[in-house]
């Protein structure tokens, strides 16, 4: 994975440590935002399709950086 999508996956998983999931789009900007979430991490969040997510591993696939395995 190149070294900026590390870094965008490392700061988005940041700003939604301890998020409870289920959770929509609109409540992981919130969280993010009031947890000192990046710049780059809300950007990233703002991106997302407006869904309702379970886990992280949905969050990073709503915004391109699942890894594959």
């Amino acid at each position: 994975m190149p070294l900026a999508r590390q870094s965008q996956t490392h700061d988005v998983a940041q700003a939604l440590s301890g998020v409870n999931f289920p959770a929509r789009k609109q409540q992981l900007i919130e969280y993010a935002r009031t947890h000192n979430g990046t710049d780059q991490a809300i950007d990233a969040l703002g991106d997302l399709p407006d869904e309702q997510y379970t886990s992280m591993a949905d969050v990073f696939k709503g915004i391109g950086l699942e890894e594959n395995k």
